[in-house]
């Protein structure tokens, strides 16, 4: 009788990959037809847009990956987090969202916003910072720790004749000069501003003034005031068929005006969201405390992270696989990236590499501040959307699908 391997030699390659998978999917159906599925080992980092939706429409295909994530009881039979890089929203206010649109209790715990490790930075939460963005801004940075804040308006308010750009904004009178106002000790990124050209303006006022810019300086001070930013995105995905300007954009010009006027570089004291490995670090966290409320006593040694972003959900994953190769200060031993082809990434786009000068080719969308290694923009896994994301974990876990 030949050996199975000669026999499986002599298969082609597709029938032996289905005949894995139904072995697989029958040892999960045996082991959990008992009642006594094991405690899972591994966790799932899912981004939002593009992922589970585009704007404020659901991507049918994870409706039905949820379908096979919860048990009969409505919750979910691993760990999850939603990993995204917006921040405009409150945890809170994130959660129950999703809540409403996935069809299944979300809780405030499971959502990273972009901004979330912020609460990591506790040495700058007594600073006098001011905060740009939108949406809640001042509630989501006092939830980071952060008490003393100044939004771009109430500096705009305090100091009018700084935002010149819109006429019809420009003060009609010449404001007495104040002396009052209690020096800014740091700039707070939170999202990108609705009016870039009032931030850019402001925060560069902020930076080369050393805080005070109702006052000139004859020289920029350097190194500046820290800089904590939160989500590098250059682009994200919403109803449009094009892809829309993200945060990443709004720094791209806050560091390019900064360098032109000072001719030095702007240097962050922090930097949030993906593909940062201090978010990665932060989610593994949460997905381990997840675990321990639900009881599930066994490490989680495997994390598969999806996303539809190559350039911050793939790049930071494979960052973090391979930090978790040298570094054993978590549970986490893997992080498999999972491109999905719902959003940002399509099958039909070029990979993006550093084209030469003079040269035709797809250019370097991500943070100059994270490099460029080619190696760690190619996912682990491509597939059309969530539900077959899903379906690859837990074949690859051994868990009825």
């Amino acid at each position: 009788m030949a050996a199975l391997g000669e026999v499986a030699a002599r298969w082609a390659p597709g029938l032996w990959r289905r005949a894995v998978r139904a072995a697989a999917w029958l040892g999960g159906r045996r082991f959990a037809s008992g009642g006594t599925q094991s405690p899972p080992t591994f966790g799932l980092l899912l981004d939002i847009d593009g992922v589970l939706v585009r704007g404020h429409q659901v991507i049918p295909a994870a409706q039905e990956a949820f379908r096979r994530l919860l048990d009969p009881q409505g919750q979910l039979r691993v760990p999850v987090v939603f990993v995204t890089n917006a921040g405009n929203i409150s945890q809170c206010s994130k959660a129950e969202e999703l809540s409403a649109q996935l069809g299944f209790q979300v809780q405030p715990d499971q959502v990273i916003l972009s901004h979330s490790p912020m609460k990591l930075f506790s040495q700058h939460h007594d600073r006098r910072m001011l905060v740009s963005g939108q949406g809640p801004l001042v509630e989501n940075a006092r939830a980071l720790g952060f008490k003393h804040l100044v939004t771009v308006d109430e500096l705009r308010a305090a100091f009018p004749v700084l935002d010149m750009v819109d006429l019809q904004r420009r003060p009609k009178t010449t404001p007495l000069p104040r002396s009052d106002f209690p020096a800014i000790e740091g700039v707070l990124l939170l999202g990108e501003p609705v009016r870039w050209e009032t931030s850019l303006q402001l925060i560069t006022d902020v930076l080369l003034s050393d805080g005070n810019p109702g006052t000139g300086l004859a020289t920029a001070p350097y190194p500046h005031l820290p800089v904590l930013a939160s989500n590098t995105d250059l682009l994200w995905m919403a109803e449009a068929k094009m892809p829309r300007f993200g945060h990443g954009t709004f720094l791209l010009c806050l560091e390019a005006i900064y360098r032109k006027l000072t001719g030095r570089e702007l240097c962050y004291s922090g930097l949030t969201g993906k593909p940062s490995l201090l978010t990665y670090r932060y989610a593994e966290g949460l997905l381990a405390q997840q675990a321990a409320r639900r009881g599930w006593a066994a490490p989680i040694r495997s994390l598969y992270a999806v996303g539809d972003n190559p350039m911050s959900d793939v790049y930071g994953a494979n960052l973090f696989h391979q930090h978790l190769q040298t570094q054993q200060e978590g549970a986490a031993r893997s992080c498999a990236s999972i491109l999905v082809c719902t959003g940002v990434y399509g099958p039909q786009a070029p990979s993006p590499t550093v084209p030469a000068p003079g040269s035709e080719g797809s250019p370097f969308h991500g943070h100059r501040d994270f490099g460029f290694r080619p190696e760690l923009l190619e996912a682990a896994h491509v597939v059309s959307d969530l539900h077959e994301a899903v379906q690859l974990v837990l074949c690859k876990e051994g868990w009825a699908l």
